[in-house]
């Protein structure tokens, strides 16, 4: 396993391209698109909101269909979600503006948005900017990384990888991008990711792939708590790569999971220390859990913790915050057996034993979670069983961005 330079352009096959669209933002590209030269594979996973924003409900739709995906367009700045019947309309118009500009069927095109929600698209934006996109992708990896930066909204920086592997003596790659600051509470910000592979392998593989590293990746983020209606996940996978197919009991499986796998935590990494104005990304690692479910549940309570993230805006081992946040996850555990830890690259401390505070350095503490990267470790002695969850600190900035964010 190797990591590489570039996003959704890394494998072979895929092309993209950036517009400025004038969909909201002003003076910055709002559009992206992906294409890849021959159809592929689709696998997706979607936000659980039952409010589900136009986009989702088309993707879900091409996706259960079976179709063979070639295109994905992707707008910033308007969500179109809750819409209704004309702001699915506008999903078939994105698809057959982008069906005709690249000579495709429009069962093949897949459609992204993140924005304000309640608007209806600019249609004739939005299909002007196709035509543009159409003509201006490349399979450059700059092109690549204009495509993460055009899907931003209150993002800081765009975040993408790539990866590549071996699989029965061909090189396969498989790179992605996405963007997520606010509206961050997945469980499958608006929060998208767009992946892309030259794997050749099944259907039935790749949506399990997906369907499963999404939890313990992406589901394992929060930023405020807001499971959005927009959120989704797309991996494509051409089979450029001409690799014996990966099926689910082949040998390459695991090596693909793997591959998804790494691509997948950075950058819901990235999405969580990018969240609107954090200064910290906050990880949270549940130990010694009886079952995973157990360590997911308090590692999750634990990293949503309003008070808790405050905390760690203002460099406070504030210790009973988490353990208050523990007690009322759900989870059952003896806070009488707790061990809780900070860690980040200043440092290590244990600030509680068997659920009360040692005779730990205030100083000593402040200076570890003064890091821009943090951790708090919770050991409940209970079993073998761990999980991570990220997130990120909670400042002012935060109310600032979210209190005029329409305008």
């Amino acid at each position: 396993m190797e990591i590489i330079k570039g996003g959704v352009t890394a494998a072979k096959g895929y092309e993209a391209a950036s517009t400025a669209a004038g969909i909201k933002y002003q003076d910055r590209t709002d559009m992206a698109m992906v294409y890849s030269r021959v159809p592929c594979v689709a696998a997706g996973t979607f936000t659980t909101n039952v409010v589900k924003a136009a986009p989702v409900k088309w993707d879900q739709q091409v996706v259960a269909g079976g179709a063979k995906a070639q295109a994905v367009i992707v707008n910033s700045g308007i969500a179109n979600a809750c819409t209704g019947a004309e702001g699915f309309g506008y999903c078939e118009d994105t698809a057959q503006a982008a069906a005709e500009a690249l000579g495709i069927s429009k069962d093949g095109v897949l459609i992204g948005s993140t924005g304000v929600i309640g608007r209806q698209i600019p249609i004739d934006k939005l299909t002007a900017g196709i035509r543009v996109l159409a003509k201006e992708k490349n399979d450059t990896l700059e092109n690549g990384t204009a495509a993460a930066k055009a899907i931003m909204t209150t993002d800081t920086c765009e975040k993408e990888l790539a990866v590549t592997f071996d699989a029965g003596g061909k090189t396969v790659t498989l790179g992605g991008m996405a963007k997520g600051s606010g509206m961050i509470h997945p469980n499958m910000c608006t929060m998208l990711s767009f992946i892309t592979t030259d794997a050749v392998i099944s259907k039935e593989a790749l949506q399990k792939a997906l369907s499963e590293d999404v939890q313990d990746t992406y589901n394992m983020i929060s930023v405020d708590g807001d499971t959005s209606t927009n959120d989704t996940v797309i991996l494509l996978a051409n089979g450029l790569a001409e690799n014996p197919e990966i099926t689910e009991g082949s040998g390459d499986y695991e090596s693909f999971k793997e591959a998804l796998h790494m691509v997948n935590e950075y950058l819901a990494k990235k999405i969580a220390g990018d969240g609107e104005g954090a200064t910290a990304l906050f990880e949270v690692r549940a130990e010694g859990c009886e079952s995973v479910q157990q360590a997911k549940t308090l590692a999750k309570s634990i990293v949503c913790s309003n008070l808790t993230k405050t905390a760690i805006a203002g460099h406070d081992a504030n210790w009973g915050r988490i353990l208050c946040a523990m007690g009322y996850s759900g989870a059952q555990f003896d806070p009488e057996k707790v061990d809780l830890f900070f860690e980040s690259k200043a440092g290590r401390i244990q600030i509680i034993e068997n659920g009360t505070a040692v005779d730990y350095s205030e100083a000593e503490a402040t200076k570890i979670l003064s890091e821009p990267e943090v951790a708090a470790i919770a050991d409940v002695k209970m079993g073998d069983q761990t999980a991570v969850a990220w997130g990120c600190d909670l400042t002012h900035g935060y109310i600032e961005i979210n209190a005029d964010y329409r305008s």
